[in-house]
Parts: C-alpha cells; structure tokens; sequence
C-alpha cells in the first residue's frame, strides 16, 4: 500500500520541530552556531547540485556559506549591509522570474546561493541570540504560512500563480496563508507579545505580510532552480518533504529582511 504524502510529511516534520524548540531554547551558543551552520551547509550543497556542480564541488560551497556566514556573524555582529543585499536580491526576483530570465552557468547560481544562504545563517545565528522567542515566532509563520498554502491549493486550488516556474502553486494556496498569517500575528498581538496598541497590531500584520510574500519568492526561486536542473526536489534527505533547501527555501528569504526589521525595532527603542 502506498504511503499517505500527508502522514508522511507530519511524520518527518513532528521531530524536526522537536528538535529545533530543543536547540533553540537548551542548547548552548556554539552548538546553536554549529546546528545553523550545518542546515545552511546542507543547504548550500543541494542548492550546487542543482547548479549541476559535483557532489564533491558541493560539499566545498557548503563549506565555504557555512565558514562566511560564522565568520561575518562573529566578527561583525549587527552588520547591516549582508542582509540589506540579501533583500534588494528578493525584491528585484519578481522582475527576473517574470521575465523567465534563464542565468547561464554554475558561477552566476552559486553567487547568487552565496547571497541568499550566508545572510540567512548570519541571521540564525545572530537572531537566536537577540531574541529566541521572536526567532521561534519568525519560524512559525513561515510554517503556518506554508502549511495553509499546501492544504488550501489542495483543496481549493485553482488558478495557477506561476505556472511557468512551479505548476503546484496556486493563488488560492497563497490566500490561505495570507489568511492564516493574519489569523497568526493577530493572535500573537492579543497574546500580549506587544503593548503599544493599535499601532503596534497595524506594524505586526504589515510585516507579517511582507514575510509571507518574501517566503513565497523564497519558494518560487528555488523552483526556478529545480525546473532548470529538472528534478522534482532538491534533495531525498527528508521524507515527504524532499531535501533540506525544500524545507528551508522560504526562510532564507524571509530571515534577512526579519534581520533588518529587528534592527530597525532596536533603532526605534521598540526591543
């Protein structure tokens, strides 16, 4: 008999989240750092093998997002500017994948894998530190957010929002999350997370929404690059989910701009 996808997929996500409320709240520091530094390695090696680097060039560009990201965090902590790129790169991705561009070679995908994967583990890392509830309410909405767009696209589905790039995907898929996040950050507001009013619930869903679009540009990229290596999922490492970047595509986009907001939050003497 056939296994049931979405048992599969509850199967195999359970124990990770165990695993990450475990991590976050228990372990120490340098074994947060190396956790996130591994993800985002296994990460960066799937991203080269669709690129169609070998196994072994892509352990080395793991290796290398993984070492620049640790390093920039420790060394230059609250650095604006890796994350500031990273997000001028999601902003202008609609207009490159509206317009089919195709980047030619491995150099122009690996430096571009450079650019979304080391802010993202600079932002694991530092975000963890700063604030790890807000690191785990972060998580959550990407959760949330991807969660209702697989079950409401399944059932509710149809009208494709980019059929050249990820067939799946649907606009009615987007509702849902775009629902369910407002449902989410409106919950974590009268949970008491924030005690500066209206004003505060306005900015909290007004961010929450630029989150949710950057996780569905986080998604669609990486579908840019699994059509162009031609395989269903980047990897076979989780069940029911596909590989690591399958899982973690729309954080690297949304951990950035998240970066740049919690800064801004501190200029603002909001933290």
């Amino acid at each position: 008999m056939a296994a049931n996808p979405t048992r599969t997929r509850v199967a195999t996500a359970l124990p990770l989240i165990a695993a990450f409320v475990l991590a976050l709240y228990f372990a120490p520091a340098p074994l947060w750092i190396a956790l996130a530094a591994g993800v985002t390695a296994l990460a960066a090696w799937e991203w080269a093998k669709l690129t169609g680097l070998t196994a072994l060039a892509g352990v080395s560009f793991g290796g290398l997002v993984a070492t620049l990201g640790v390093g920039l965090s420790l060394a230059a902590p609250a650095t604006v500017w890796p994350h500031a790129a990273a997000l001028a790169f999601w902003l202008v991705s609609p207009w490159l994948m509206a317009r089919g561009m195709r980047i030619a070679g491995a150099p122009a995908h690996l430096a571009i894998g450079l650019l979304v994967l080391t802010p993202a583990l600079i932002a694991l890392i530092e975000l963890r530190a700063a604030t790890a509830h807000g690191l785990l309410a972060l998580v959550g909405l990407v959760a949330i957010a991807d969660s209702a767009a697989y079950f409401a696209g399944r059932r509710y589905g149809r009208r494709k929002l980019a059929p050249s790039i990820s067939p799946g995907k649907t606009l009615e898929g987007v509702f849902g999350a775009w629902l369910a996040v407002s449902v989410y950050g409106t919950a974590l507001y009268l949970l008491g997370l924030s005690d500066r009013g209206a004003v505060a619930l306005a900015m909290a869903l007004a961010a929450a929404w630029l989150l949710l679009a950057l996780s569905v540009l986080g998604d669609l990229w990486e579908s840019v690059l699994k059509r162009r290596a031609g395989v269903k999922d980047s990897g076979n490492l989780l069940p029911g989910h596909g590989g690591v970047l399958d899982r973690v595509d729309s954080l690297t986009a949304v951990l950035p701009a998240a970066m740049l907001l919690w800064m801004g939050l501190q200029w603002m003497g909001w933290t």
